[in-house]
């Protein structure tokens, strides 16, 4: 209905601007059904499943993907890239995208436009615009080698990556000039996320303004009419999107910047908004897909709030940082679930310094295949520069975000919001902000206090006990560091005086760097504790009951499991131990107020020991929709027979339990009403 009444709003209107939107919805349905066809129909997909030669042409650089945990230990390491399959099976030829997968680091010197051949397994693709997904498990053939073109943009690239040098201020550079990002690790990633400052290391429209801006300011020192200026400007864009290589986000930013300098030399006007709108029908009609692409809405969002919220805003050096991230809000938040309020000032004080990075480090790339030692010292000049932005994304991220709900209801709330701002309603605007502000500290998580919680870091265990004073026991980490390191920010826990890593699997200690940023770690136990260690913390008395030291056991009936003793509760937390384990510690333990689950509530529980425990609560860490079964429906039945109040982490969220002599209370991060919060 909505659709009807904006198409018949534009028939009485206008009736061109409506033969104009008609034509662009035809010729946009025409192109994607076209390419969408086109990969259906490759006879790639006849292989799906199977394991067949594919011969490729590169057309990104390889990079190494985030390594994750894959069950119980971290997945091997591998490279991602796009390539054109030309040639499957030796027999069907080709030209179709698709995305690469090789667990092998010979490809991490493959440059775009080499030919290789695979064995590789063929698998649907999530990704729309590629034809399918090439698993390679074994050595890649190189049939080509790069060309002069591409060993002159590689070394430009390396040389650049070379004199920048290491930690974040180093890794930073090569992202702000040419959008790599190879160099910065997980941990420095999330801070410049967190911050919203993610923007200064993706190569768009604002590199490509301080670039044309810098070179068409130093062409008229060699040519006196302004039409040579463009065209050299436009030669220098040109290698400019090679040296960044071609990616959607370039080839928009590309276009935007083209189109202004055709308006610009033809003096036909200079008005963005119609050279907006032309760059986002060329990128679509270019590529279809980019219609269905979030970063491809950011980008035209962006430009638009500095277009129509920008020139409305005071003062103007705030202009440009609140008008991108007003127009872009819902989308982020409908994507991340999240905004920084503080990304408006993290942007603001970092404004200052991406010119000059961007200009003397796209200087001393051009010149580093030839005057390295030029290269390292214009990049000295900068490093201070770069230096500053690292502490902006590392200070800003260290502040609470804004989480709302995400999908339909987040882009609703942030868009009516933004609207109200946009149309002048200020006062709705302002009571608005206060009722969802007022409505999240409500909600807040953990609201008041509490004993124990249990962190919610996918499949994998972490478990914290509160000694006060933002200090706490901290029992596993979890697979990964920024989720553990977002769990404990939320606990306000800064010092851990104990910490206890049950075994060696990865969604048990894979989270470790996380546990310890900017935390005070005490005591470590990991497999040099046994079953009678004993130690008092406060008022909470911990004593060991696995492993004992008469055997070899499995990593899983290794773990540490430990009762923990306190006037408020009892709490036994039992690690991985399987059924052969549990049995030896029938009569050991006895009841105990809370129970930490074996083995994420896997089927394998010894149901004796488990009626010696009859908890009141037991909490079973697990991460939603895993591949493993976990918790096993027999092992909930069986705590629920007991009278135990399950919690589980994939549907109740992080928990967070209130016990005062023995009697409990529960809090959970995920509620159906949660619609907003502060992590």
């Amino acid at each position: 209905m909505a659709a009807i009444a904006v198409i018949a709003a534009v028939i009485l209107f206008n009736k061109r601007r409506l033969a104009v939107l008609l034509i662009a919805i035809v010729l946009g349905a025409t192109i994607m059904s076209i390419r969408i066809a086109a990969l259906d129909s490759s006879a790639i997909n006849q292989f799906r499943g199977a394991i067949t030669s594919v011969e490729l042409q590169v057309t990104t650089d390889p990079n190494r993907v985030v390594p994750k945990v894959f069950g119980s230990s971290f997945a091997p390491i591998s490279y991602s890239f796009m390539g054109q399959a030309l040639r499957v099976d030796d027999r069907y030829s080709m030209r179709i995208p698709a995305r690469v997968i090789v667990s092998n680091k010979s490809v991490e010197s493959l440059l775009p436009g080499q030919k290789i051949r695979v064995q590789a397994k063929v698998l649907e693709s999530k990704e729309g615009r590629v034809a399918a997904l090439l698993i390679v498990k074994q050595r890649v053939e190189v049939l080509t080698q790069p060309s002069r073109w591409a060993k002159g943009l590689a070394r430009i690239r390396l040389g650049l990556r070379s004199a920048t040098g290491g930690e974040d201020a180093g890794a930073l550079i090569p992202g702000m000039v040419i959008g790599d990002t190879s160099k910065q690790s997980v941990e420095f990633k999330n801070q410049m996320r967190r911050s919203g400052l993610t923007h200064l290391v993706a190569v768009s429209g604002a590199n490509f303004a301080i670039v044309s801006a810098f070179v068409l300011w130093g062409m008229q020192f060699v040519f006196r009419k302004v039409n040579y200026r463009l065209i050299a400007t436009a030669i220098a864009l040109a290698a400019f999107i090679a040296l960044v290589r071609p990616s959607p986000s370039v080839l928009r930013a590309a276009a935007m910047a083209a189109v202004l300098l055709v308006a610009f030399g033809t003096r036909q006007g200079r008005d963005p908004l119609p050279a907006l709108g032309f760059a986002i029908a060329a990128v679509v009609i270019l590529d279809p897909f980019q219609a269905r692409d979030a970063g491809f809405a950011l980008s035209v969002l962006a430009t638009a709030g500095l277009l129509l919220l920008a020139p409305k805003i005071k003062p103007k050096f705030l202009a440009p940082p609140i008008a991108a991230m007003a127009f872009c809000a819902p989308v982020i938040v409908a994507l991340s679930g999240y905004i920084s309020p503080m990304s408006i000032i993290a942007n603001v004080l970092a404004a200052p310094a991406v010119a000059p990075i961007t200009i003397v480090g796209f200087m001393a790339a051009l010149i580093s295949p030839f005057a390295p030692w030029l290269s390292h010292l214009l990049i000295l000049c900068v490093k201070p520069l770069a230096i500053w932005i690292v502490w902006v994304a590392s200070w800003s991220a260290g502040f609470p975000v804004f989480t709302l709900k995400t999908g339909l209801y987040g882009f609703l709330i942030v868009a009516v919001l933004i609207l109200a701002i946009y149309l002048g309603r200020a006062k709705v605007a302002i009571a608005l902000l206060i009722v969802v502000i007022t409505f999240s500290w409500a909600q807040r998580f953990p609201a008041g206090d509490w004993q124990i919680a249990n962190c919610d870091i996918g499949q994998g265990d972490a478990m914290v006990i509160n000694l006060k004073h933002h200090r706490a026991i901290v029992i596993d980490v979890g697979p990964d560091p920024q989720l553990i390191d977002r769990c404990l920010r939320q606990l306000g826990v800064r010092e851990i005086p104990l910490l206890i890593l049950t075994h060696i699997h990865a969604d048990h200690v894979g989270g470790l760097a996380g546990a310890g940023k900017n935390r005070k770690i005490g005591t470590t136990w990991y497999g040099d504790v046994f079953a009678g260690t004993r130690a008092t913390i406060e008022d909470v008395k911990i004593e060991v009951k696995w492993p004992d030291r008469a055997g070899e056991y499995t990593p899983n009936n290794s773990s540490i499991a430990v009762l923990f003793t306190s006037p408020d509760f009892t709490l036994f937390a039992a690690g991985d131990i399987e059924p052969p384990v549990q049995s030896q510690l029938v009569s050991h333990i006895g009841e105990v107020d809370i129970y930490k689950v074996a083995h994420h509530g896997s089927r394998y529980q010894d149901l004796t020991l488990m009626r010696e425990l009859s908890p009141q609560i037991a909490v079973i860490s697990v991460g939603a929709t895993n591949t493993y079964g976990h918790p096993a429906p027999a092992t909930i039945s069986a705590l629920t027979q007991l009278g135990a109040k399950v919690l589980r982490t994939d549907i109740d969220g992080a928990v967070a339990i209130k016990a005062t002599n023995h009697q409990f209370s529960l809090q959970r991060s995920k509620r159906w009403f949660r619609f907003f919060s502060w992590s």
